[in-house]
């Protein structure tokens, strides 16, 4: 099954609530104290090991190059004006000082090949890029946490690709890696309406559900987990893959806030909560106040006409 989020339930209390009322479906949960120890220390994107303080220093190196260079092109520019004029005597000075800078400057341009060895690749693969965007998210306001080896960002999903020097955001390759730069990306997302299809993601739903309840021989308005319906929307070879629990929990949450409630057979879609938020089968996202929030368990009632 593809995600309805094109590449662009929190339990509900105890009680089973519908749409209709106007009360929230699901309930946010605060990060507890031990997510930082979920997610590892979260080292500081300046630090000396850093990603962001690689890519600066390269970038500073760079400035100093070009300034370097642009003394080399101003004593071309001298050497030619002094060439069409026939001043031979200025053309040398001009051609001396262009060939001393340009020695200069290929010198500064090897060192600051030489001294930028950072492997992105190892860092990437460590965990270490990622500790280093959570606190460059942090930093900057933007909330995001770690599940299931992706990074979530709503409505965004973040996948590492060391092999490739990349990251994938809701299955795009993107190669800007500098810290400050993807949480900039990711934040003006935010800013824009994600690109979900409610109505498509209500009938898989629905399917699933269906699927569950007649191999168990459970009544029509049973409780079903979401995690279990997930399952089955991923039964083919490689599916599980293509449509992560992650996608999954971010669509749930997506469903709740459009309030779509209804299937096209008139059945009304109930959110159900675990006895426990940290319990087996509960799918967690990030809202879009940067709270986590929690799926368990669905039903369909009402008449099938």
């Amino acid at each position: 099954m593809e995600s309805p989020m094109t590449p662009d339930v929190v339990p509900a209390s105890t009680h089973d609530m519908t749409a209709g009322h106007g009360e929230p479906l699901g309930e946010f949960v605060m990060p507890d104290p031990g997510a930082d120890d979920r997610q590892g220390p979260r080292a500081g994107h300046d630090g000396p090991a850093g990603m962001e303080s690689a890519l600066e220093a390269a970038q500073s190196g760079a400035e100093a190059a070009l300034k370097a260079a642009a003394g080399v092109t101003g004593q071309l520019r001298k050497a030619r004006g002094a060439a069409a004029s026939g001043q031979v005597r200025d053309l040398r000075r001009a051609l001396d000082a262009a060939a001393a800078q340009a020695a200069s400057l290929a010198a500064a341009a090897s060192d600051l090949r030489a001294q930028y060895d950072f492997d992105e690749g190892a860092f990437l693969a460590s965990g270490g890029y990622a500790k280093e965007l959570l606190a460059a998210a942090a930093e900057r306001g933007v909330a995001m946490f770690e599940e299931d080896e992706r990074l979530l960002c709503y409505p965004s999903i973040v996948r590492l690709v060391p092999g490739d020097a990349a990251v994938e955001i809701d299955r795009r390759r993107e190669r800007r890696l500098r810290p400050s730069v993807l949480v900039g990306l990711l934040a003006a997302r935010q800013a824009r309406p994600p690109k979900f299809r409610p109505e498509p993601f209500m009938e898989s739903l629905a399917e699933g559900y269906d699927l569950l309840v007649a191999r168990s021989g459970k009544k029509p308005d049973a409780v079903v987990r979401l995690y279990d319906i997930w399952s089955v929307l991923t039964l083919l070879p490689g599916q599980g893959k293509e449509y992560t629990r992650p996608e999954f929990a971010r669509d749930l949450y997506l469903l709740d806030q459009q309030q779509v409630r209804h299937t096209k057979d008139g059945r009304t879609l109930r959110w159900h909560a675990s006895s426990g938020t940290r319990g087996a089968g509960v799918l967690t996202t990030v809202a879009r106040t940067g709270q986590q929030q929690v799926y368990w368990g669905v039903s369909f009632t009402g008449q099938v006409p």
